[in-house]
């Protein structure tokens, strides 16, 4: 996000890049760029042409797909050409552009992330009432809050910049940090805000899960392990976070619909009646919920939270950091869109089959 880029005051003097460092450089934001284009359309196309897929949750996830894509379609090639060339040379009005869509795109992937935790929760710990809420209308309204907050977190340094008169063309394509009052409001609403409420909600979905884990293991009868098995495999059919059973994701509504007719039990459970055995399974679970959760948190954090520590000190002109550190926290918070696809599909078996047949086409096509 260029709030970013270019975070090196006019008058530090940087030292130019030679031939080697900018050919390295190219080369590895050029693959980072293709990667990112390429894992974001896969998760668009199994999206769009796996019937299963066809659900409420899954397009969010389509969402933060297509909004990573733009950030890799529209923002990281004018990054690279930027740094390797160390001087803006497109003119002021691409610049604009560029600026503007950067902090849209990149807000919007981070708050994408935010309505998916938010969905997650509310499918985990409501499944029943949620089920029946959990529509393409309410997740159509979801995507459309999330890019009109992005939009509003942007917009505001169009009206000062667009009363600039720089003749002649800028050198630097820069968002200036002399707006104090900005620099916080866009660092809460982009970030900090965002980062509270999905660590809150994925602490209360982990403790949702592990009490769902430890009923089950603790279920000594038939019938009390039947409405076990069927709560749990409901609540991993409605997450779509990690899952509960050893079932894979299809329609969280139509499965629900199914458990009125009939109570399904996993082969597993039949077998398990020794306490020990089923709190072995229970913790195994738990361990398991756990580390996907440190991945996806960790993920996030660790990609922008540099960045977004950098934003603030200096908007509040506590310290000025070199081009070379702006441009590489910034590129570490692009990361994320590299990541995001394949983290929030590795663990759902219904993409995995949808990517070996989009692989399987490819073949032979």
């Amino acid at each position: 996000m260029n709030i970013t880029n270019c975070t090196t005051e006019a008058g530090m003097a940087v030292r130019p890049k030679t031939i080697p460092e900018k050919m390295l450089i190219c080369m590895t934001l050029v693959v980072i760029t293709t990667l990112t284009t390429l894992l974001n359309l896969a998760v668009i196309m199994a999206i769009c042409t796996t019937k299963k897929l066809h659900q409420p949750a899954n397009y969010l996830i389509c969402s933060l797909a297509v909004t990573d894509l733009l950030v890799a379609v529209l923002v990281m090639p004018l990054s690279i050409i930027y740094i390797v060339m160390d001087r803006w040379k497109l003119g002021y009005f691409l610049c604009e552009v560029w600026l503007s869509v950067d902090m849209t795109c990149c807000t919007c992937s981070i708050l994408h992330l935010c309505v998916i935790a938010l969905d997650r929760y509310w499918a985990i710990t409501n499944a029943i009432e949620y089920a029946r809420k959990r529509t393409a209308k309410r997740a159509a309204l979801m995507i459309l809050t999330v890019w009109t907050i992005s939009i509003f977190i942007s917009m505001p340094p169009l009206f000062w910049r667009s009363h600039r008169r720089l003749s002649p063309p800028p050198s630097q394509c820069t968002i200036q940090h002399d707006h104090v009052i900005y620099t916080i409001y866009s660092t809460l609403g982009a970030f900090y805000i965002p980062l509270t409420l999905i660590l809150i909600l994925y602490y209360r979905i982990y403790h949702a899960a592990k009490s769902l884990y430890q009923k089950r293991g603790s279920s000594r009868h038939l019938s009390n392990r039947s409405t076990d098995s069927q709560n749990s495999f409901a609540n991993c059919k409605l997450t779509q976070t990690f899952c509960v059973s050893d079932f894979s994701t299809s329609d969280p509504t139509t499965e629900f619909e199914k458990f009125h007719a009939s109570i399904r039990i996993p082969p597993f459970d039949n077998d398990l009646d020794h306490p020990g055995e089923r709190q072995q399974i229970s913790s195994t679970r738990e361990r398991k919920a756990a580390r996907i959760l440190g991945l996806i948190l960790g993920a996030f954090i660790l990609s922008w939270l540099p960045f977004f520590i950098k934003e603030l000190i200096v908007g509040l002109s506590i310290y000025t950091v070199s081009s070379e550190v702006a441009d590489f926290l910034t590129w570490l918070g692009y990361v994320n869109s590299l990541i995001n696809p394949l983290l929030y599909t590795s663990f759902n078996e219904d993409f995995k089959l949808a990517f070996k047949k989009l692989i399987r086409c490819r073949e032979h096509a």
